[in-house]
């Protein structure tokens, strides 16, 4: 069983909108055990959606559309399609008791523009929309179904979750499909595959493992497929325990984990308090803490100490220390992170301090040169690290490295 997904509106091909209906519809596909073959963004031409609809149709068994069915000249999808499926307009009753539904809610009297949402295709099945005008539209030709659906995320989503992915569940005895994935940090993407490659290289036939680095982090999947559920979701398990037993240090979370939430839940359940002290993450690190809910339970505050004055006043770092070692050095970071532990009285601190360009960097401290220290109830642990000359990555990965310290401190 093959799915497509086809994502209808030239704001999607001029970037001025982000694509997530199409990677949100994948993973719930993917969840029901249907294979998402080709993903696609077309403009809002006729001859485009046609011509697109027409190959689908002979290499997918299930199309979904999105996009294109507003009560505007430019939405064009219904006549498109109905067109392609040799049908004719007609009124549904129960169309417009939703269309009318919605507009009195908000005050408002249906329109003769607004009327014609509730004219779908003769041949099609609609799909009640209770967050919108536009319904959905299912269509059924040989052993293909198409569903089209409106491009506003919260009326495709309760279609999908209500009723399109039920059926299609349903309907056809689906398989399987697992995924399960593996967050990882400290080490590069190359590095890493060269240490699991004997695990890698054992894996059953029917789980296949793919690479997905970015800044900081290394997302290793492991995607099986079977026919029982259960002996799948074991299979997928043992290969993480062996996993583990090869990389633990480099293991800090599963699927849709954070750094952030990871070392939040550590300090939360030790019920350990945190501050810290940022140089060149400029306050990222702090951001990063606190966009997770709760974070107020162990997270003080922070001292964005840019400046060498901030420093030394903020954090009472030593002049002759700025003087003599520079700003990014281990002298001073320790001395950062002592700070602002004592200032805020707090059980552990991070501080950061470094050159994340993309100038400012010397032949003995080039560019990415950072040092981050962890300040805990035993003393303070300071290393050096070397990013890259990206600024934004940089600021990135020594957001995360930071907090990684401080998860191994925890551990």
């Amino acid at each position: 069983m093959q799915a497509e997904i086809i994502s209808i509106g030239d704001e999607l091909l001029i970037g001025q909108v982000v694509n997530t209906n199409a990677s949100w519809m994948a993973e719930q596909l993917n969840m029901a055990g249907i294979r998402v073959g080709c993903i696609l963004a077309i403009s809002d031409q006729k001859e485009q959606i046609l011509e697109t609809v027409k190959i689908a149709s002979k290499r997918s068994d299930i199309i979904l559309v999105t996009g294109g069915l507003g009560p505007t000249k430019d939405d064009i999808t219904k006549k498109t399609l109905c067109e392609f499926y040799n049908s004719k307009l007609v009124f549904n009753k129960d169309v417009f008791e939703d269309v009318k539904s919605i507009f009195g809610k908000r005050g408002f009297v249906v329109s003769e523009v607004n009327k014609m949402q509730a004219e779908v295709p003769d041949n099609c099945k609609p799909i009640r929309n209770k967050n919108g005008t536009a319904p959905g539209m299912w269509f059924e030709q040989g052993n293909t179904i198409l569903v089209s659906m409106p491009g506003v995320p919260f009326e495709m989503k309760a279609m999908m979750e209500g009723f399109i992915v039920p059926e299609l569940t349903k309907r056809f005895r689906l398989p399987a499909l697992i995924n399960k994935t593996v967050l990882t940090h400290g080490i590069g993407e190359s590095t890493l595959a060269a240490i699991i490659e004997d695990w890698e290289n054992g894996l059953p036939g029917n789980i296949k493992l793919a690479y997905l680095p970015q800044p900081g982090i290394v997302r290793l999947r492991l995607s099986g497929k079977g026919n029982e559920k259960d002996i799948l979701q074991k299979q997928i398990g043992d290969e993480v325990l062996k996993l583990h037993q090869i990389i633990p240090d480099l293991i800090f979370g599963y699927d849709k984990d954070t750094m952030e939430e990871v070392v939040g839940n550590m300090l939360r359940s030790r019920k350990m308090t945190l501050a810290t002290a940022e140089s060149c993450t400029g306050g990222y690190i702090s951001h990063l803490v606190t966009s997770v809910p709760g974070s107020s339970d162990y997270f003080e505050g922070s001292v964005v100490s840019y400046s060498n004055p901030v420093k030394e006043k903020a954090l009472e770092v030593k002049p002759e220390s700025l003087e003599e070692f520079g700003a990014v050095s281990e002298q001073v970071i320790i001395e950062m992170a002592e700070g602002v532990q004592q200032k805020l009285n707090t059980d552990y601190a991070i501080a950061t301090s470094g050159i994340a360009g993309p100038s400012g960097g010397t032949e003995d401290k080039p560019i990415g040169t950072t040092w981050i220290a962890i300040a805990t109830p035993n003393g303070v642990i300071a290393k050096k690290f070397h990013f890259g000359e990206h600024r934004g990555r940089n600021i990135r990965r020594a957001a995360l490295a930071a907090l990684n310290m401080l998860r191994k401190e925890l551990l």
